[in-house]
């Protein structure tokens, strides 16, 4: 039984400066030279060489040798070496149809090929075992330690050991209990934000006589105590200033009010709203009023309110109605109103495609935008008037291209170029195979 040998594979590379720059092993394929992109070896452009140059070709399981008249370079065919004229001159190459050469390479055939730029080597190689994998040299290996930074991967690790041990410090600590307060153990500036402190007094001078002391009517009191005089003792313990608070808060504001006694020794709200005072009630002193005679205040005989004022008016009821109008109001002449007028007119269209009557419905339903221009400049100058003339081709998708004005009697230049923005802006119903010249008066007049 004969012994199955492996099929070799060509073996091409490029040599530049002394070393190997590009290498290929193949099976199968041909190569080529030159500057295309297709090309097995790609070369610079040279002058020398076609863009695209077929060295070796694999025709019927064999690569065959291709040189032309100018190529140099040697080839050894196991038992002689010989250089390129050699192969032309002696016949060892078949000359082709397209002035190259053919010669057919054996298995242990190898060779070279002189470039302008390069040189180009070959030989057959054996081909690895089925499932071999080709693998680089120890030194070219790459590595994660040789592809990391290891100015970075160090900062990152010691970022990420403080971070760890701040962790770890934080939880080892444990969490701060917060004591609840009580009430009596508030610090006073917390007293005096709910409960606002009231001005001391001035002590008047001895030997001054106060307001109150002229008024023969009134019966002396006993003079009061001042806080800076007399302050009030700090208290011993929790409970005593806790007592202390609750009277502070029940004589401010409405508290004082609601809960205080009034002059008959009842409640002070009683007093108000009661008879304890006075002698009269809500019910009774509402009871005074009525619509045709005075107001009273009370049983008690208060002083009575005139509704007639001094001069002796009417009293009018709920129902009644006494107003009178404060006469005739001249409202002036009646005015018109003058609205600006964009004339109707037809345009000239120079095709049959497109009918001027349809593109003048168009135009005039469009004409609202038109106005606004004009009016824009109306306010400026009330008595601008005039005619401008518009040319623009309506394009085959519906828009209108080189918009100009060919002739204008206003005196403004907004409204020319307002409405040359606006007609650019317009999506006509029409659709022409060729561009198509409009020309389209628009009259301005401020109104009648």
């Amino acid at each position: 039984m004969a012994l199955q040998t492996r099929p070799k594979l060509l073996r091409v590379g490029v040599i530049q400066d002394g070393r190997i720059v590009e290498e290929h092993h193949l099976l199968h394929d041909s190569v080529t030279i030159g500057e295309d992109a297709r090309n097995t070896i790609v070369m610079p452009p040279s002058e020398a060489r076609p863009p695209r140059f077929k060295v070796l070709e694999n025709r019927g399981q064999q690569f065959h040798l291709i040189i032309d008249e100018h190529m140099q370079g040697r080839v050894n065919l196991g038992s002689s070496d010989v250089d390129f004229d050699a192969l032309r001159s002696q016949g060892l190459a078949t000359r082709r149809a397209d002035d190259t050469y053919d010669l057919p390479l054996q298995e242990s055939a190898r060779g070279k090929v002189d470039l302008p730029d390069a040189t180009l080597f070959f030989h057959f190689i054996p081909a690895p075992a089925a499932g071999s994998k080709p693998t680089l040299p120890p030194e070219l290996k790459a590595s994660p330690w040789r592809t990391v930074d290891r100015v970075f991967f160090g900062i990152l690790l010691s970022m990420l050991v403080l971070y760890v041990l701040s962790v770890a410090l934080i939880v080892s600590q444990p969490a701060p209990v917060e004591r609840e307060v009580e009430l009596d153990q508030l610090e006073d500036r917390f007293v005096r934000a709910i409960i606002p402190p009231q001005p001391a007094k001035k002590e008047e001078p001895k030997g001054t006589v106060t307001p109150e002391e002229k008024k023969p009517d009134k019966a002396e009191t006993a003079p009061k105590k001042t806080a800076s005089s007399d302050p009030a003792p700090a208290p011993a313990n929790s409970a005593e200033r806790r007592q202390q608070l609750t009277e502070k808060v029940g004589n401010t504001g409405i508290l004082k009010l609601l809960g205080g006694k009034g002059p008959g020794g009842g409640d002070a709200i009683a007093d108000v709203l009661g008879s304890a005072g006075s002698g009269t009630n809500v019910a009774e002193a509402l009871a005074g009023a009525t619509s045709s005679g005075a107001l009273t205040a009370g049983s008690g005989g208060g002083n009575s309110i005139n509704p007639q004022g001094d001069g002796g008016g009417k009293v009018a009821a709920i129902g009644a109605t006494q107003t009178s109008g404060a006469g005739t109001v001249n409202t002036g002449s009646k005015q018109v109103v003058k609205v600006p007028q964009v004339a109707d007119a037809v345009p000239e269209v120079d095709s049959s495609e497109v009918s001027p009557k349809d593109l003048a419905r168009f135009i005039q339903r469009m004409k609202a935008s038109i106005q606004r221009c004009y009016e824009k400049e109306l306010k400026r100058d009330p008595t601008l008037k005039g005619r401008v003339m518009v040319r623009f081709n309506l394009k085959p998708d519906g828009r209108a291209g080189n918009v100009e004005v060919d002739e204008s009697t206003l005196r403004s230049e907004g409204v020319s170029s307002c409405i040359i923005t606006t007609i650019r802006g317009w999506k006509f119903p029409f659709q022409p195979s060729d561009d198509v010249p409009v020309s389209y008066p628009f009259i301005f007049s401020p109104g009648e």
